[in-house]
């Protein structure tokens, strides 16, 4: 099957999406969308398609049938929706919507259509060397059940950084623990499953905005698995580490490549006796997360499978996230908040 794209916002993650999309010989952009239509144009034209300023006219096309969406937080919803309606599949950024309520009224759109289309999350860690390797050594090693996760996730911002989109929670829905600390919830549902109640304090130390430049989350499982997660964009050197503690067994996966160093996991076997762990290292020059992807998108439609990190992940992430956000505002556990999605849509 062939696949004619659109893409709705030409930034640096829309220009990404497009390099990657060019290595896929059955993928055609014929048309970026932006409201900065300098941006759009300079897309299209190293692309060699069409450029335009109105989203309506990627909904519109009858030819187009995956849209890219790679706008800010506060269009992701309506933009999937009307392209759902307008019969497209849709592989959109995490988090999908600035609320549990934006993303409920995509999964509503989806329900009826999901036979036909799908709707991929831009959770691209999950394809991550890393984490794939961690998710084979915790299916083939006998190392027990999960105990708990210890992860981090941050950067340092940049000079003017508090003027910027993600400062602002009209348009971005919440601070870092909603941008880096969605892949942070995301990766732990990933490993150990559903979590039942999550708590969390939310600072703003450093940037002058109204969102948080730091959040430090607690996780738990019914079983009493836990996750502790920080995100912090005052973390001055970029770092992300995540440590997958099993009865018998400890995975370490530090940096993602580029600023954030060198991709690395290190596995530690406990031994009949104890003492000194048997201990394996892997590590990885380059990332082709984002390529394995967009081949996962493309598999989902052609074998009409969810994807792997689909709506209903970035449902389930984004109700643990505002559980943190009213808990850190009241100051007190409101775990009765918790909607179970069976209550709310038929999968």
């Amino acid at each position: 099957m062939n696949y004619v794209i659109g893409i709705i916002g030409c930034g640096k993650i829309g220009r990404k999406r497009a390099e990657i999309i060019k290595k896929f010989p059955n993928s055609k952009i014929k048309l970026v969308c932006d409201i900065d239509i300098k941006k759009a144009e300079s897309l299209a034209t190293e692309l060699q398609c069409g450029s335009t300023v109105k989203w309506r006219d990627i909904v519109n096309d009858k030819d187009i049938n995956i849209v890219i969406i790679s706008t800010i937080n506060d269009s992701l919803s309506q933009l999937t929706i009307d392209s759902i309606k307008n019969n497209k599949n849709v592989l959109v950024e995490k988090p999908a919507g600035r609320n549990p309520i934006e993303i409920l009224k995509i999964i509503k759109e989806y329900k009826p259509r999901k036979n036909k289309l799908k709707i991929k999350v831009g959770f691209n860690h999950r394809f991550h060397p890393a984490i794939e390797k961690a998710k084979e050594i915790l299916f083939n090693e006998n190392i027990g059940d999960i105990m708990f996760i210890r992860a981090r996730y941050g950067h340092g911002g940049r000079l003017g950084y508090d003027k910027e989109w993600r400062a602002y929670k009209d348009k971005a829905g919440g601070g870092e623990m909603l941008d880096q600390g969605s892949h942070l919830v995301d990766l732990s549902r990933y490993f150990i499953g559903d979590f039942d109640k999550s708590i969390g304090y939310c600072k703003t130390f450093f940037w002058d905005m109204k969102v948080e430049d730091n959040c430090f989350a607690l996780l738990k499982t019914k079983k009493g698995q836990i996750a502790q997660l920080h995100a912090s964009c005052t973390q001055w050197k970029n770092i992300f580490s995540m440590e997958i503690f099993c009865k018998t067994g400890q995975i370490n996966i530090d940096g993602l490549g580029g600023s954030y160093g060198k991709e690395t996991l290190t596995f530690y076997k406990m031994k009949y006796g104890m003492g000194v762990p048997d201990k394996f290292v892997f590590d990885w020059e380059t990332d082709d997360s984002w390529e394995k992807e967009y081949a996962n998108f493309i598999e989902s439609i052609e074998l009409n499978k969810e994807p792997n990190g689909n709506i209903y992940d970035a449902y389930e992430s984004i109700k643990l996230i505002n559980d943190i956000y009213k808990w850190n505002k009241s100051k007190k556990p409101i775990f009765n908040y918790r909607i179970s999605i069976k209550k709310d849509v038929s999968y």
